[in-house]
């Protein structure tokens, strides 16, 4: 396949697109998702972090080499966990849209259509794939920004019918995130088939990886009870039914939309453009009813983890591309501005959306011994001044603290933590043996931040491994505080009451 006229990718035209992408959507060390895939990373590296609830970030952990790839990179570059995080983000931006520029020449005939499409993704990498919770690409590191491009890259060999790539990109990507390649390996699948309906002759088959047989354990007809059906339900957007109008738009509009592109004799497309404009319809449509059956019944609720709407992800990323280049062919033929007049004003909206989102910390997040956000700051501080041993008890409700901006405890801070209620329910609603102790530990923690010394040693002797708190406000007294400082404190556990012995 040819990236451009003389079979090379270009080079310099991408690197400028990452660093558009970059400043555009930011970076943001161990926020959101992770907070579960740093502290694998962190802990494969160095075995002594995270003495106790590893259960909580190794259960997504141990079914991916995401944590393995990062930690053999910072062994084999002597670079830090955080530089190491840094770098690869950068290359996993480069590489979406290498990918996205190899699938857009495998649909498109001409240069405008074809850039005018990267200029539009770049501009909204970090757009939302209707209500699955999903982005098209993270403004920080997890397994997704290593399979996002993976599929592209699959995607696009399958409609160049280089096989032999697409087998070699979706056992990679099985290996990275087996979840995401199921949704791949049908797709392809659906594109397959529907080549073979169109001829009668002989084609090879496409190498399908074996992760399509990869499914979590622990499935049971019977409605979800207790505190996994806390943690199941806390993520609304796992049922259909809690979908509102405009999310159901932003489903059902692209597939409306793909079923015209695939009908409509459009000028500079190429085969590929109609051959996945047509696949992704019944891959959509099956989705939606595979979504709707497992919401049909209380007795499927355990299935329901098993979000066939993260489909949506995929035909989100590829309709934004299919579109973008139409504009391109379309209004730009004579219009040169067209391109840039499309990209500035996305580009602008989205980058004062990742502000509003992050409000309270840097665009671009490099690493650094401190922050100007004073929740960063506190963990780099645990990070360098508390024993790597050490297990901390943190409000169980202090993602949502708007100073957070989302950063995770564990994945900054490198230190251990009892659940939270937040981000550790996400883990839950997938790993569903996890749900009585994250609702124990959560309980436990909850409203710390008010606690009195007296409540501080009921929590010590409930949870003896918990030898450090930070606290959201002043420590009441009696606590030794070693950091009081941008309104947080980090101190010591209280000593246990000594009970003189009476004398006789």
């Amino acid at each position: 396949m040819s990236g451009s006229p003389d079979g090379r990718l270009p080079i310099l035209r991408l690197f400028g697109l990452t660093t558009a992408a970059l400043a555009i959507h930011g970076y943001h060390l161990g926020v959101e998702d992770g907070e579960i895939y740093v502290p694998a990373a962190r802990k494969l590296l160095h075995p002594s972090l995270y003495p106790y609830a590893t259960e909580f970030f190794t259960s997504h952990g141990h079914l991916s080499i995401f944590g393995p790839i990062l930690a053999w990179t910072a062994r084999l570059t002597h670079l830090s966990m955080d530089w190491t995080l840094f770098a690869w983000y950068v290359v996993s931006l480069f590489a979406i849209l290498a990918s996205c520029w190899l699938f857009v020449v495998a649909c498109f005939a001409t240069p405008r259509a074809r850039w005018t499409s990267m200029l539009v993704v770049t501009a909204v990498l970090t757009m939302p794939a209707t209500n699955t919770a999903l982005l098209l690409m993270d403004p920080y590191l997890t397994a997704r920004s290593f399979s996002t491009p993976l599929t592209l890259f699959a995607l696009a060999s399958f409609l160049e019918r280089r096989y032999v790539r697409v087998g070699v990109a979706m056992l990679i990507t099985a290996s990275i995130h087996p979840q995401m390649v199921v949704y791949l390996a049908f797709l392809t699948g659906v594109i397959w088939l529907s080549e073979q309906s169109k001829s009668t002759v002989s084609k090879p088959v496409p190498v399908m990886a074996s992760a399509v047989s990869i499914f979590p354990t622990g499935f049971h007809l019977s409605p979800a009870t207790g505190p996994y059906r806390e943690a199941l339900f806390s993520r609304d957007y796992f049922f259909l039914y809690n979908w509102t109008w405009y999310h159901w738009l932003g489903m059902l509009a692209p597939l409306a939309l793909l079923a015209w592109f695939w009908k409509s004799d459009l000028r500079g497309t190429r085969p590929g453009f109609h051959l996945i404009s047509f696949a992704l319809i019944p891959f959509g449509i099956l989705s939606i009813a595979a979504a709707v059956l497992l919401c049909s019944s209380p007795n499927l609720e355990m299935f329901v983890r098993l979000q066939p709407l993260r489909s949506f992800h995929l035909i989100t990323l590829v309709f934004v591309l299919l579109l973008a280049g139409l504009a391109g062919e379309y209004l730009a033929e004579r219009r040169s501005w067209v391109p840039v007049a499309l990209f500035l004003p996305l580009a602008v909206a989205m980058f004062y959306v990742a502000r509003q989102t992050y409000p309270n910390s840097p665009q671009i997040e490099l690493p650094s011994k401190t922050s100007s956000n004073p929740w960063v700051n506190t963990l780099l501080w645990i990070r360098d001044n508390t024993p790597p041993d050490s297990v901390f008890a943190v409000d169980s409700h202090y993602f949502k603290d708007e100073l957070t901006d989302v950063h995770g405890f564990r994945a900054i801070s490198g230190r251990a933590a009892l659940a939270d209620y937040y981000k550790d329910s996400g883990v839950v609603s997938l790993f569903p043996s996890l749900a009585v102790e994250w609702k124990q530990m959560s309980n436990a923690t909850y409203g710390l931040n008010h606690f009195s010394v007296a409540q501080f040693r009921n929590l010590e002797q409930q949870y003896p491994e918990v030898s450090w708190t930070v606290i959201h406000g002043p420590a009441p007294a009696g606590m030794t505080c070693p950091y009081q400082h941008g309104s947080y404190s980090v101190c010591r556990m209280p000593a246990p009451l000594v009970v003189a012995s009476a004398v006789h």
